[in-house]
């Protein structure tokens, strides 16, 4: 059974006006409910994560001033939400939903996170909505407790895993492939193990062909025998913040493709939503919708 993290927390009030979509959060689980692609029986609630599994990827003095809400000014900018204790506490929650995500992908093949995808959490710090990078936690988790020993990171957000690639850089057992546009933040780009910048305007023609050419290379060359995927929506033409010019429908075939690749290889997938940010929730909510029907079809 595909198996999914959700947490009333994952809605976070926010400041009237700021540009994160918070609402997709309640609206996406509500419209796979209604629709019956999934049942309650699909969901689980994620708990509070072990610090020590936090640990594994993130700094013990960042992660400790994070929870005591000590941040600096300038850091707790960066990170472009109100810091609370509250939303630090969705960050913890939320990792654990991948966390345990990664035993039932162990299970059935696939799990998923209706949050997550906090690519832009480096080891030292947060930015730009991330804090916790749980794809990251994740991995390390795999890897320290013997459930994994070579980890392929696919993240297909419009913007590159910057935090992601800082924390595996001199780690030979995660190898990080980001496809993003070349012209979106973050400016200053780290090196993943793979990077593909997109020119701004890149359609479902030309993203498609990149993506069918290297992903299968990738299996073939890294051997992972555990994937995690972020599957951000702001690759579409209609988002704020992206600088692509795909649609639902190339957005769609995208994620047929991912996980279509990791179904035939038989390499179990954990997915976080990353970013979307669409000036009509609607589009944001259905791109997100068709990642799980795409995944209840495909692993049922």
């Amino acid at each position: 059974m595909l198996k999914i993290a959700y947490h009333p927390i994952y809605k976070h009030p926010l400041p009237e006006g700021h540009r994160f979509p918070m609402i997709k959060y309640e609206l996406l689980p509500q419209q796979l409910l209604h629709e019956g692609t999934c049942t309650s029986d699909n969901f689980y609630e994620p708990e509070l994560p072990d610090d020590q599994d936090i640990l594994a990827a993130h700094d013990a003095t960042y992660y400790k001033d994070l929870v005591a809400l000590d941040l600096s000014k300038s850091a707790a900018r960066k990170i472009g939400f109100p810091l609370s204790e509250e939303l630090v506490l969705r960050e913890r929650i939320i990792a654990d939903g991948t966390i345990k995500g990664c035993h039932f992908a162990l299970q059935n093949g696939i799990a998923m996170n209706i949050a997550g995808g906090t690519h832009h959490a480096y080891s030292n710090r947060g930015e730009a909505f991330c804090m916790l990078n749980d794809q990251a936690i994740g991995a390390r988790y795999l890897l320290n407790n013997g459930l994994a020993q070579k980890i392929l990171i696919v993240d297909l957000d419009v913007h590159q895993g910057n935090g992601t690639a800082e924390i595996f850089q001199t780690d030979p057992t995660v190898f990080t492939f980001s496809m993003h546009g070349k012209g979106n933040y973050p400016f200053k780009k780290e090196v993943s193990d793979l990077d593909i910048p997109l020119e701004k305007g890149t359609s479902d023609e030309e993203y498609l062909s990149i993506l069918k050419k290297t992903l299968p290379e990738l299996l073939e060359e890294v051997q992972p025998d555990f994937i995690f995927y972020l599957c951000g929506v702001d690759v579409l033409e209609s988002d704020k913040l992206g600088t692509l010019a795909m649609t639902l429908d190339g957005c769609k075939e995208r994620d047929r493709f991912v996980l279509q690749s990791c179904f035939d290889a038989k390499i179990p997938v954990q997915c976080s939503m990353g970013g979307g940010y669409s000036p009509e929730i609607k589009v944001i909510v259905e791109a997100h919708a068709n990642t799980f029907r795409l995944a209840q079809d495909m692993y049922e």
